[in-house]
């Protein structure tokens, strides 16, 4: 039996414009990608980072206290998951019977993340991550993420990890996906913003992360057009740094581009992916595998949601000796990482055990 992966996936990267007045603007765009992507045979489809509505452009260029309108009109059309917005990419993935994996502002009541979804061929929705750190200025706009979305799923057309923008500048973060073995990384940046510094410094980090975790990298940056921009900013010295930046691109595992990338202009990125090439480069190089030292470097991995409120209760019955060990067993799986934590924790345990 042959261990050769012969499958050929055709992927798309979509470089493309928001609309900048109305969520349902965009997602209508997003919808009508979606359609001219799947005429042409995709199998999967990558959007811009936070596209839906739309990245919030102004928070670079403008100071935090002359961005409070601008950041409220963000919450308003911002995305819920699940949601009708969801609902609708849903129903367009199931029609189609593609992947997708799109950039959402995501609303959690009164907070908003920078989410990356991906939907299966079914329609569901089978990775929701939050960025784990938003860089600089996004700090002023999106909580942080956590561990529990640092993860590679099972699709239609393989398994697939993601992560958006200077995520792929942590090492580490990095090699928790390719621990689990990701065969499709889905990169997304926004785009149209620092000049083509941006660009060059993408190409470098999408291509090196194909060569490292021998996959594909399919990778999709945002678009503004002059009109948006003069928008965003009337300052021509300001517009200058929502220029350039623009990436889209798909790359192999032996870190070759698969087809010219798109710096410019809207556009759908079109290129086939033939699976083969990941044994082919993970027989010379397998970070995860027969490269790897463990007992020299490991990566140590908290992939637990972290909620605001934990409870620590038991009632009198409990306090039986199977239910406290079963309460043990529980805080031993969930056992912090630092020393102060781990005195918290046995001070709530000994007086949940006293009478």
């Amino acid at each position: 039996m042959s261990m050769t992966d012969k499958r050929t996936v055709r992927a798309a990267a979509v470089q493309i414009a928001p609309d900048l007045d109305d969520g349902a603007g965009t997602l209508g765009r997003v919808l009508a990608a979606l359609d001219e992507a799947a005429g042409k045979g995709a199998q999967l489809v990558a959007f811009p980072e936070t596209l839906l509505p739309w990245y919030p452009y102004f928070s670079f260029v403008h100071p935090p206290v002359a961005t409070g309108a601008e950041h409220l009109r963000l919450y308003e059309h911002a995305v819920v998951v699940p949601g009708p917005a969801t609902d609708a990419v849903s129903a367009a993935a199931r029609r189609h019977g593609i992947v997708v994996a799109l950039g959402v502002n995501e609303r959690d009541h009164g907070s908003l993340y920078n989410a990356q979804l991906i939907f299966d061929a079914d329609g569901s929705i089978r990775l929701k991550r939050r960025k784990i750190t938003p860089t600089y200025h996004e700090r002023m706009i999106w909580g942080q993420g956590d561990g529990s979305g640092l993860k590679v799923v099972d699709t239609a057309v393989g398994r697939v990890g993601a992560l958006a923008c200077w995520e792929h500048y942590n090492p580490l973060a990095r090699y928790a996906l390719m621990a689990q073995h990701e065969e499709i990384h889905v990169a997304q940046f926004p785009g149209s913003m620092v000049g083509p510094i941006f660009a060059d410094q993408m190409e470098v980090t999408i291509r090196h992360h194909a060569l490292e975790s021998g996959c594909f990298v399919v990778n999709a940056t945002g678009w503004l057009t002059d009109e948006q921009r003069a928008r965003i900013s009337p300052d021509e010295k300001l517009r200058k740094a929502l220029t350039g930046g623009c990436m889209t691109a798909i790359v192999s595992p032996e870190g070759a581009h698969l087809a010219p990338p798109l710096t410019s202009g809207e556009g759908v990125l079109i290129a086939d992916l033939d699976m083969a090439l990941i044994t082919k480069r993970k027989r010379m190089m397998d970070s995860v595998g027969h490269y790897a030292r463990p007992e020299l470097l490991s990566l140590l991995l908290d992939d637990r949601p972290q909620p605001t409120v934990r409870q620590f209760a038991e009632t009198a019955a409990t306090t039986s000796g199977s239910a406290r060990d079963e309460a043990d067993s529980t805080q031993a799986h969930d056992q912090p990482l630092d020393g102060g934590a781990d005195q918290r924790i046995a001070v709530l345990r000994g007086a949940a055990r006293r009478p």
